[in-house]
């Protein structure tokens, strides 16, 4: 697993073999999920907008922007909600201006209710344009508008006199006459197209008239993040966090997963390997007392990261394997062949494969199973066997755990013979685990109960 590319599968099998514990998980991620909930109230946002007439450049809208979210504008519209404990500095966390398109200014409010919200908006669009017309008001300059004032006086005298001097050029209808009224004429339409032109350009421009787009409108739903979106976040954020804490632990690992690297941390050789019936608890590792309880109940004693068992080629195929592995034992001692068979503590599918090897040597070899602890390792003294067998199962036991195992054996003056991997093996239906048609030779294997002294054959 340590090497192995992480795939779909790879996390099936996570959601399929630790369903329990992952479900656990979620509701407990959820229940985290409202409990932040509670912590921040709803909020509902509304906008109300606020039109710019004129021609307006981008720059100058960021900056209407800015003086709509100001302290002035935010402090008076704080003064008119007067809302208990809420001043200008907090309120400036609920309301937002941006640029939109269109020469539109949109202002944005957020409360705990509703009419709160819509209140705030309408508010804030209000005093906005109250303050921008004010300080284009008093940006006028009293001169500018005293001689402008004056000029528009003086153009209205001088058309007048242009009317009086039209007139005395008499009724005449000569070339001379006639051309002089037109240069009149033109010149005193020339005249006001510049005071015109004078007073649009002035500070009393369209600029100054802001609009106020509507009433803003009242929210229907709470503003992101809802209660509901809290709660689904805190789920699959518990989820996930599982997922990949198991993943994690899984390349973390330093138990070992194949026989030729079990065989070498033991310091012996693999003879081969035997398969037992899959059970409902083939992946459950033993252990009594509140904690294995508590692991069983939420599903934390199922092993996930064991790949699925094979199908079973029949009772004939798995008999052949033992045969196998009592042939090679055969050959590696000469007679009288009494070795003692190793089983890790709590090595289930281990236990039930020495169990079947012990049953089926039918006294040659002379096996004797026996039970060791993994932490505090303790092989009993040599009573006439010739050596001792290993008989695990893959991504049990890590490489300081087997040379702990390998030390107790030392200890006790037994030699490793040999190692035998064990796994299990899905039975096809209709076919029970029990003794297939045997043919001459083949050996029916029955259960022994690995204990501290199980042996198979007579002595």
């Amino acid at each position: 697993m340590s090497d192995d590319t992480i795939r779909l599968v790879t996390i099936g099998r996570i959601v399929r073999r630790r369903r329990r514990f992952l479900t656990l998980l979620v509701l407990l991620g959820a229940l985290t999920g409202y409990g932040a909930s509670l912590l921040f109230p709803p909020r509902y946002t509304t906008t109300a907008s606020v039109l710019l007439p004129g021609a307006w450049e981008e720059r100058e809208l960021l900056t209407q922007a800015q003086v709509a979210t100001s302290s002035v504008v935010v402090d008076e519209v704080a003064a008119a909600l007067d809302w208990p404990g809420v001043d200008g500095v907090e309120l400036r966390e609920h309301v937002t201006a941006k640029a939109a398109d269109g020469n539109v200014i949109a202002l944005s409010g957020t409360a705990d209710t509703p009419e709160r919200a819509q209140r705030l908006a309408d508010l804030m669009a209000g005093r906005f344009v109250a303050f921008a017309t004010r300080v284009i008001g008093d940006g006028t300059d009293p001169e500018a508008a005293a001689r402008l004032e004056a000029l528009r006086k003086t153009v209205a005298q001088t058309g007048r006199r242009i009317t009086e001097l039209a007139e005395a050029t008499g009724p005449g209808r000569s070339v001379e006459s006639v051309q002089t009224r037109t240069e009149l004429e033109g010149l005193r339409t020339a005249l006001q197209e510049s005071v015109d032109k004078l007073e649009q350009a002035g500070p009393t421009s369209d600029k100054a008239k802001m609009v106020v787009m509507g009433p803003a409108v009242r929210p229907a739903g709470e503003a992101p993040p809802t209660r509901i979106q809290l709660v689904a976040a805190g789920a699959l954020l518990f989820f996930l966090v599982a997922v990949l804490g198991h993943l994690t632990a899984a390349r973390m690992s330093r138990r070992l997963r194949t026989g030729p690297e079990i065989a070498t941390a033991l310091d012996s050789v693999l003879l081969g390997g035997v398969d037992v019936p899959e059970k409902g608890a083939a992946h459950r590792p033993g252990g009594r007392g509140p904690r294995a309880l508590l692991r069983r109940l939420v599903g934390l004693d199922v092993r996930w990261d064991v790949p699925p068992p094979r199908t079973s080629g029949g009772e004939a195929d798995r008999l052949v394997r033992h045969r196998r592995v009592h042939a090679r034992l055969r050959d590696l001692r000469p007679a009288p062949r009494r070795l003692l068979v190793l089983v890790p503590g709590g090595d289930d599918v281990a236990g039930r494969a020495a169990a079947e090897l012990v049953s089926g040597a039918d006294g040659d070899p002379l096996l004797r199973a026996v039970e060791v602890s993994v932490d505090e390792p303790m092989v009993p003294d040599r009573a006439g066997e010739s050596g001792a067998l290993v008989v695990v199962s893959a991504g049990r036991l890590t490489a300081a755990e087997l040379a702990g195992l390998s030390g107790a054996c030392a200890d006790a003056g037994h030699e490793l013979v040999g190692v035998v991997l064990a796994g299990t093996v899905r039975i096809r239906p209709g076919r029970p685990p029990g003794r297939a048609a045997a043919g001459p030779g083949e050996i029916a294997a029955q259960p022994v109960a690995v204990g501290g002294d199980a042996t198979g054959g007579a002595r």
